[in-house]
């Protein structure tokens, strides 16, 4: 599992690191990491000797971070050229190590660079890059290097104009090849249109770890999380033990969102899968494994239900939600069972013990909360998930997963290609599948985002992607995974 914290304890830890050890040490630590890694990308183009490095550099510790760096590069042979974005404010230890080894300032863009380090703004900064910075930053496209191509981003700690805490873009940013960041992951490296601009993102150790004492304010799972968490069945499982879990979507209109959400459900851990619905006869004639009724009240014991994909908004869709809700099961409420929830006529059936997870789109989720989820997606999903004392899912191509006690997680494996009709049912019913075979809530809305993202990097290679090809994704994204 990784974890990202917000840049006040972020500043909080670091203020305590610092009380312990020689001034300057922390930037040299962050310095010597990030210089590492820019050498490692220059070997790959032709080697460090000789090769132009740009340093855009504002000011503060961002900044020195940044010369320090070309300094290291600079005693190493390459030609190291310094734009000072504002130089009334310049890191002058830094300045004054760059020069001392060899390198340069210059007061405008070199025609040629292999790298560039965008040292521009650290992760105290707001809005996005101001009109000058920002000109120079549309103008690194132009530059060439030694093979001809463009040259490789680097941003130190964080792309300069992105809104560290939120992940959100809100002005001119850069779009950087390789993020190299210090002592902890920020939530811009993996939540937002954010961590698209970070690119791939090494994490330098300067120490930090022991004294970020709070809580972080995203996780994200790996794929050895997810693989832990899978459950499996063993000598003794028998169809009942490893779950059943029972579906109430689809309708005469969308029987199409019945098959999706019981393809999905069929790949997860479960043992059975019971469909009730007035689409059964289109479902037990593609999955004949499925034991199907026409409404809820007459599919039998289920261990957790998936309610809402196609189910419509009619009488008929009421009482199946509001039997739904009436059981002690956990419970996932997708599609049209939350445009359901949005006239309050099911806020007593919401107060429940038994588990919720709630798995709406921006536009499920605005008429649920009465406001867009915004520039803070994970804060977004949080309050919703605290209004509603349910684990909610908000999807986008970097799904957030929030607790009612505020818990935070961001999917690391989304992809455009799951942006299809018919991708969320088959979504509903994995995770379903995971409810009903025992993993809590978090966990299983956590796996199933995980696995159906994987589903859907899968599937893209092949061409435009349709839901049924996620569905049929899924299984061999669960072998890669699960081994």
């Amino acid at each position: 599992m990784r974890q990202a914290w917000r840049v006040a304890d972020v500043r909080a830890a670091e203020k305590t690191l610092m009380a312990t050890l020689p001034e300057g040490t922390l930037m040299q630590r962050a310095a010597a990491g990030l210089a590492r890694r820019c050498a490692l990308l220059l070997e790959a183009t032709g080697g460090v000797y000789g090769a132009r490095v740009l340093l855009l550099v504002g000011s503060g510790d961002n900044g020195g971070d940044t010369l320090y760096a070309g300094a290291a590069l600079a005693r190493r042979g390459a030609q190291i050229r310094a734009l000072l974005l504002t130089p009334e404010r310049v890191h002058l230890a830094g300045l004054a190590a760059l020069r001392a080894a060899g390198g340069f300032t210059v007061s405008e863009l070199p025609a040629r660079a292999d790298l560039v380090l965008d040292g521009i703004v650290g992760i105290g900064g707001a809005g996005g890059l101001r009109p000058p910075a920002a000109a120079v930053v549309h103008r690194l496209g132009d530059l060439r290097g030694r093979t001809g191509d463009r040259p490789v981003v680097v941003a130190v700690d964080t792309p300069s104009g992105v809104a560290v805490d939120t992940g959100d873009v809100p002005g001119e940013a850069v779009h950087a090849d390789v993020t190299v960041t210090f002592g902890c992951l920020k939530p811009a490296h993996v939540v937002g249109p954010a961590s698209l601009r970070c690119g791939e993102v090494e994490l330098v150790d300067i120490g930090l770890g022991p004294a970020l004492v709070t809580d972080p304010a995203v996780r994200v799972a790996e794929a050895a999380d997810v693989a832990a968490w899978w459950p499996r069945p063993d000598a003794t499982s028998d169809k009942y033990s490893r779950g059943v879990v029972g579906l109430a979507t689809g309708s005469a209109g969308y029987p199409g969102a019945a098959l999706l959400s019981t393809a999905g459900a069929l790949a997860g851990p479960t043992g059975m899968v019971r469909y009730a619905g007035s689409a059964h006869p289109e479902v037990v004639r593609a999955h004949p494994s499925v034991v199907v009724a026409s409404r809820m009240a007459d599919a039998g014991r289920v261990q957790a239900w998936v309610c809402g994909s196609g189910l419509g908004t009619g009488e008929h869709a009421r009482t199946e939600l509001r039997s739904v809700l009436a059981t002690s099961l956990p419970v996932l409420l997708d599609a049209d069972a939350l445009t359901l929830l949005v006239g309050g006529e099911f806020a007593d059936d919401l107060r429940r013990d038994a588990p919720v997870v709630l798995t709406p789109h921006d536009g499920e989720f605005t008429r649920l909360a009465g406001e867009a989820p915004g520039a803070d997606r994970a804060a977004a999903a949080a309050r919703l998930a605290a209004w509603t004392n349910a684990v909610v899912l908000l999807k986008g191509d970097r799904t957030i997963v929030a607790t009612p006690a505020g818990e935070i997680w961001a999917n690391p494996t989304g992809s455009p290609a799951l942006a299809t009709a018919g991708s969320g049912d088959v979504l509903a019913g994995l995770l379903g599948s995971l409810l009903a075979a025992g993993l809590p809530p978090v966990r299983a809305a956590v796996a199933a985002a995980f696995v159906h993202g994987l589903a859907g990097r899968h599937a893209a290679p092949d061409g435009p992607v349709t839901a049924p090809d996620v569905a049929a994704a899924l299984r061999p994204a669960l072998r890669d995974l699960l081994g």
